[in-house]
């Protein structure tokens, strides 16, 4: 495995994934009781966007500037947005960023540091030695934060049911092995076995339509609790963009998330299409019950 999210950071799908990252953690906040919120695939934790330009041996065009750039100096940003754009802009001055200026930028690990309360309970897992060091180094010792060396598709056998009963689960994977899909059906399969009144939110690249179809039908030989399908595309299909878009799929969305996650993905399709075609989709997998 040679991923390094560094030279995506902040680009469209990030954007998309955070912002609705946040909402899930603050539609959870609206109980007094504390959660679980366990990233199975955390990466390095926050990126700094100077690096993004360099590559491993050339220098490449950084993605950020067609995701969180667009919406940095935005003074329209709709409530949610404009809520995930502010984290982005409390990491920055956390890191020392210059005033207003756009460098750093956080992975779900420090979304979720930046909006948990003291009652909750944050996981981060990381396989890859390196991006796990760079774990070790921002949260080794924030409290009531743990960063494991554990394989994240093993991550719900490990560490399901929590001593809380409430989870929020990021399943975020690099996707480059050609089982990474399957792998994720049987982590959710595992995780709801365990716990199937958590959140589950599995983030998926829109590049082969017939994967994540196939995907879709995995799941749903599952038995599914309510589950919600949201994709955001930047370009059309016949776009030579090789990631024309991104989904996420949400089971056991919180009350309401759907109609708040509809606007904003309407909004950002408009926001940050690159090419014609870009849309905003959303459909219930599994409808909510009546």
């Amino acid at each position: 495995m040679n991923y390094r999210h560094h030279f995506h950071a902040g680009n469209f799908a990030d954007v998309m994934k955070h912002a609705l990252l946040g909402r899930l953690l603050t539609a959870l906040q609206r109980k007094e009781k504390g959660f679980l919120y366990l990233d199975t695939h955390a990466g390095r934790g926050g990126y700094d966007l100077t690096v993004a330009a360099q590559g491993d041996t050339l220098a490449r065009a950084p993605e950020y500037p067609q995701g969180i750039g667009r919406l940095w100096a935005r003074p329209d940003l709709p409530e949610g947005l404009a809520e995930y754009v502010a984290l982005v802009r409390k990491f920055a001055e956390q890191k020392g960023a210059p005033d207003d200026t756009l460098r750093y930028y956080p992975g779900s690990p420090w979304i979720a540091q930046l909006l948990a309360r003291p009652q909750d309970r944050l996981v981060f897992c990381e396989k890859q030695p390196d991006e796990r060091e760079r774990l070790d180094l921002e949260f080794g010792r924030a409290a009531r934060v743990q960063v494991s060396a554990l394989d994240g598709y093993g991550a719900p056998r490990a560490l399901l049911p929590p001593p809380e009963r409430r989870a929020l689960v990021l399943i975020d994977p690099p996707f480059e092995a050609q089982d990474e899909f399957a792998r994720v059906a049987r982590a959710v399969a595992e995780g709801l076995r365990r716990l199937p009144s958590a959140v589950y939110a599995i983030w998926y690249p829109l590049t082969e339509r017939a994967r994540v179809d196939a995907f879709f039908a995995e799941l749903l030989a599952l038995p599914l609790p309510p589950t919600l399908e949201l994709e955001l595309t930047v370009a059309g299909e016949q776009s030579a963009l090789k990631m024309k878009g991104c989904g996420l799929v949400v089971i056991n969305p919180p009350w309401q998330f759907d109609g708040e996650a509809r606007r904003m993905l309407d909004w950002l399709a408009g926001a940050l299409a690159q090419e014609p075609g870009g849309r905003a989709k959303s459909r219930w997998l599994v409808p909510e019950r009546a």
